[in-house]
């Protein structure tokens, strides 16, 4: 099986990396079921990284029902330790807007049923969730973005909700008011 140190899931639009070169579609077995789709293994201007369609390719898997512990589990199968998770966002930061890219640091989680961890069924844990993202992660990521010229913002709170409905006009003002910059359907369970 190949081996990928830099994991991508895409989300809503990004089904595919342009560019990759030697590609190997790989699909591991893990004890939380099939991932969303085949993971493809491939260079990219010289590093080898693992991509994943998180809805599928054809995206015909809703948020809710995604299985982000197989997709997770699969993708650290192939060795993945830094895993860089894209998604379609909303903002509610009239600061963002369409195209900017938006680093976030913190979380809200408005999701109600979706399995949120590894742990249970006999295996206790109390886990730190205090700073969900990696801070050098999102260091190399924000100075990539500066590097090419992409409007980004390092920092920011993303509201996670169930989907795959969108908020009510009184949702949104009332996530606003909580200081939310961006609300999307995917970052949990996957942080």
């Amino acid at each position: 099986m190949p081996k990928a140190k830099i994991g991508v899931i895409g989300g809503s639009g990004l089904y595919e990396i342009e560019g990759m070169r030697d590609i190997e579609e790989v699909k591991p077995d893990t004890p939380f079921g099939e991932p969303s789709d085949s993971i493809i293994v491939g260079s990219l201007e010289g590093a080898t990284l693992a991509f994943l369609p998180r809805h599928g390719r054809g995206h015909r898997i809703s948020p809710t029902e995604l299985p982000s512990r197989a997709n997770i589990y699969a993708l650290k199968s192939l060795g993945v330790e830094w895993l860089i998770s894209v998604s379609a966002v909303g903002s509610l930061n009239e600061g963002i807007h369409p195209l900017d890219l938006v680093i976030p640091d913190q979380l809200i989680d408005r999701t109600k049923g979706r399995v949120n961890s590894f742990f249970g069924e006999g295996l206790v844990a109390h886990v730190p969730f205090a700073d969900p993202f990696c801070p050098t992660l999102s260091d190399i990521l924000y100075q990539q973005a500066i590097d090419v010229g992409i409007r980004v913002r390092k920092g920011g709170i993303y509201l996670a909700m169930e989907g795959p409905l969108f908020s009510t006009r009184a949702e949104s003002a009332l996530y606003r008011s909580w200081g939310a910059d961006v609300i999307g359907m995917t970052a949990l369970p996957e942080a």
